[in-house]
């Protein structure tokens, strides 16, 4: 193992905040990778910020009628915040717009610019004439030619996941003005690919690609043999690092030129703050350093290919020893997607689930993606949370806790026991085959981590706790206790020590649950029992006859299908993604009586105010007249109505619905929507003149 370890983490784009699928994608598997290293006492260092250039935010900005700037400083925040909350477990998290970064950038570009290393050439790109501006990359679409998706953008169809260039699109249209785009010549300058993945250099680190995950080699020999061409590494953009050469004027570097760099750039900036400016050329340039990127599957040509290749270009280097990119996770069902708002964004999961953050990462690291996609559903959270951390590592706790302060006084009650019955030789024989059992679990685990298969070492991690249960089931000291108190307190102490080393394996995974146990043990492992206990040293049996223990208290709660169903009722459904233009309508749910039908009472109602729910994207607090009386009614159409627009309106509101809380907001009722084609909601409104509280039927 090298000497020290730099972990970095795709950067995400500040258009936007932070969801499920992002967390899946690249930001948890970071977070237990960085987090194992340094419980087995491996210098770390874990970079990362926001990617703040590109045509993705000049886009937002147009669609909010604001500047880039200031979209980019506002999700930023938010994206920062939500990644603390969460527990991500950053060295640094900077962004691409500060200066050092700029700096960074193209003084890297001047350095290829001045070996030769790019190529000038003039091309006919699409332009609008009617905006005055170059498309590139997001600022034109069309139909896709690989799957025939009608809405593929010129860097990429993501329908299919297929990298695109804007003249491989059929029957392109500007973004900008919705208009047939015209060819003007314009000057850029081009990586040549081609020639320089021939480089030594590049050719010797192509060799590492064989030892990585099927999915990362796959792209990249696929790319390789399909033949690599000259990519343009500049843009004629507004937004952006500006190009620094001479007659470069309206240009900046390419968005995928910039963002890999901005790993470097945050580095140097963590080091300065430290007052050590030259440090962060160890981590970079020193050959005992490793360079490991977690990046989405979307993302891998760029970590895999051209970043390397312009690092090697440049010169000093390191090139990645590892890239273990994760394929995607949907949701529910369909493709998580933020353009269409099918999406669980992560702070709001934070603010509907407060102190639960451990019940998400264990979810999503127990169906990462990491082999092939994967999908979220409420309903399996709910599971997993129920029937895993409340039944079997919660449980397991729970009892011994709850046992030693019955029957010890919650003292750690010590190992001494001789052998000297047949049933206490039984008790210690029980003690030293689960011993083994963990310890084989423990390997496994720390194997697994190593190898990068994180759902298979959290499984590990569980099946300790599993073992735990199995031992007090085998040796059930509450029986025991009333015949052999000294063979009792032997079997919880044994539990309490096993209590301690799940504190350990959970520091990976579980960060948050690590403290609660921690705080129930009223013990803080140091650096060194942390260290043997990850490298698999001798058994860690940390807690001291006698130690008095913290007061017990669950670690988790289960979920109850009321939360579950206020989640679900927050998502809004896109519309199906269809080749053709024939509607595909949803089935008819299955055939009601008169009486069913007569059990809803559905009025007429006249919005009288509304607002939005502070920290929720998607729901709107509504204020309805019923005539006889007014009604709160919370409603997940934020997405599609500006508060402004409907007050005044009628509505069809579902008066007899049991109320539901939502955000700490009790809802009375639920407003009538229809979905067109295009995944739009509109009102099921009565007609104008329709009065107040009157009856629909």
């Amino acid at each position: 193992m090298k000497k020290r370890h730099l972990i970095t983490a795709a950067l995400p784009y500040a258009n936007g905040p932070i969801h499920i699928g992002h967390l899946a994608g690249c930001y948890l598997p970071a977070d237990i990778y960085t987090r194992f290293l340094k419980a087995t006492g491996e210098e770390v260092l874990f970079i990362c910020g926001t990617d703040e250039h590109g045509v993705a935010i000049e886009l937002k900005a147009r669609k909010e009628n604001t500047t880039p700037q200031e979209v980019v400083d506002k999700y930023y925040e938010v994206i920062r915040n939500a990644f603390k909350d969460f527990g991500i477990d950053f060295s640094h998290f900077s962004r691409t717009s500060r200066p050092i970064h700029h700096e960074t950038a193209q003084a890297f570009f001047k350095t290829l610019y001045d070996k030769g290393r790019f190529k000038e050439i003039e091309t006919e790109q699409y332009f609008d004439e009617e905006a005055g501006q170059f498309l590139a990359d997001r600022y034109i679409i069309g139909t896709c030619p690989k799957c025939g998706h009608d809405h593929a953008y010129g860097d990429q169809c993501e329908k299919c996941g297929s990298s695109l260039s804007p003249d491989e699109l059929i029957n392109p249209h500007s973004a900008l003005s919705g208009k047939s785009p015209i060819k003007r010549k314009t000057k850029n300058w081009f990586l040549p690919m081609d020639e320089l993945a021939e480089a030594p250099g590049f050719k010797e680190y192509a060799k590492r690609v064989e030892h990585w995950k099927t999915n990362v080699k796959g792209q990249f020999s696929s790319w390789i043999q399909q033949g690599l061409q000259p990519r343009s590494m500049t843009r004629d953009l507004k937004w952006g690092v500006p190009v620094p050469v001479e007659g470069a004027d309206g240009k900046v570097l390419y968005v995928w030129f910039d963002a890999p760099i901005g790993y470097i750039s945050a580095t140097r900036e963590y080091f300065e703050a430290l007052a050590q400016p030259d440090a962060w050329k160890t981590w970079w340039q020193d050959p005992s350093s490793s360079l490991v990127h977690f990046i989405g599957k979307d993302n891998i040509v760029f970590h895999t290919i051209i970043f390397p290749m312009i690092l090697n270009e440049h010169g000093g280097y390191n090139l990645p020893d590892q890239v273990p990119a994760n394929e995607f996770l949907n949701l529910e069902g369909d493709k998580l997607s933020t353009s269409r708002n099918w999406a669980i964004w992560l702070h709001e999961y934070l603010a509907d689930f407060p102190d639960k953050q451990d019940e998400l990462r264990y979810t999503l690291t127990s169906i990462a993606p990491e082999t092939k996609d994967s999908d979220f559903t409420w309903k399996d959270y709910q599971s997993r949370v129920n029937s895993e951390l409340v039944a079997i590592l919660g449980n397991f706790v729970n009892r011994v806790m709850v046992l030693t302060h019955k029957f010890f006084e919650g003292m750690v009650p010590g190992n001494k026991l001789k052998p000297d019955t047949a049933a206490r030789a039984a008790v210690l024989d029980a003690i030293r085959a689960n011993q083994d059992e963990v310890a084989n679990y423990q390997h496994e685990m720390i194997r697994s981590l190593n190898d990068f298969r994180f759902r298979e070492a959290q499984a590990t991690m569980m099946n300790i706790a599993r073992a735990g249960n199995r031992f007090l089931a085998e040796t059930e000291p509450w029986k025991l206790h009333k015949t052999d108190a000294a063979a009792t307190a032997v079997i919880l102490d044994y539990a309490l020590q096993l209590c301690a080393q799940l504190a350990l394996a959970c520091e990976p995974f579980l960060p948050f649950t690590k403290g609660k146990l921690l705080q129930q043990l009223n013990w803080e492992p140091d650096t060194a029992t942390r260290r043997q206990w990850w490298r698999e040293q001798d058994a860690v049996f940390p807690l001291e006859a006698g130690h008095q223990l913290g007061l017990p208290f669950l670690l988790f709660q289960n979920v109850e299908d009321a939360a579950m169903d206020a989640q679900r009722a927050q998502l809004v459904k896109p519309a199906p993604v269809e080749e053709n233009t024939q509607p595909e309508f949803t089935p008819l749910k299955p055939e009601i009586t008169y009486d069913d039908f007569a059990k809803l009472d559905l009025r007429v109602g006249q919005v009288m105010a509304a607002e939005k729910v502070a920290g929720a994207d998607k729901l709107l607090q509504l204020t309805i007249d019923l005539g006889f009386e007014q009604r709160t009614v919370v409603s997940g159409i934020a997405m599609h109505f500006a508060p402004e627009d409907i007050v005044g309106g009628k509505v069809t509101l579902l008066a007899n619905l049991a109320p539901r809380k939502l955000r700490g907001i009790m809802s009375q009722g639920m407003i009538l929507m229809a979905e067109n084609k295009d995944g739009r909601l509109l009102f099921v409104a009565p007609n104008a003149s329709a009065d107040n509280g009157g009856t629909i039927s």
